[in-house]
């Protein structure tokens, strides 16, 4: 199994959406998405905005999912990590610098020039349009990943 993982702050909003839209529209055998946060608080779950718009959108339940801590094993064990800013990003190339070669943003991944936008805290509106721009960049990074392996 190869493992995509998506890396947020607190694994609250940006990357268990990415997570969830990934594993709903990906048809790649043996590949799934996980995710995690960088700085999470402990027992924190799923924001209610992203919960709703995943439901909304996908039909997943996601409101019961508790915050993930990115730990060694899941960077050592990831085909590839995917963070949602270019700080994040950089964060994990100090703290694990031997798989740098692994770490990309993901739009850097798919050639889109920008961060995702971080809803925390904000209306569902921007809930919204960050679940629009995560669907938007997760449909390349599958073309990118299929092109990559072969699959037509």
């Amino acid at each position: 199994m190869k493992n995509i993982l998506f890396v947020c702050t607190g694994n609250t909003c940006r990357s268990c959406m990415a997570e969830s839209i990934f594993n709903y529209l990906c048809d790649i055998e043996d590949v799934k998405a996980i995710s995690a946060g960088i700085s999470i608080v402990n027992n924190s779950k799923t924001s209610k905005n992203s919960a709703e718009v995943v439901k909304e959108n996908i039909g997943i339940d996601i409101s019961d999912r508790k915050a993930v801590r990115i730990t060694y094993d899941m960077v050592e064990n990831s085909e590839t990590i995917l963070t949602m800013t270019e700080s994040i990003r950089n964060v994990l190339y100090e703290v694990f610098p031997e798989f740098k070669y692994k770490m990309f943003t993901l739009n850097e991944y798919v050639s889109v020039n920008s961060d995702i936008l971080d809803p925390f805290g904000s209306d569902i509106q921007v809930y919204k349009k960050t679940y629009t721009q995560l669907r938007s960049s997760i449909i390349l990074l599958l073309r990118k990943l299929k092109e990559d392996m072969g699959i037509n």
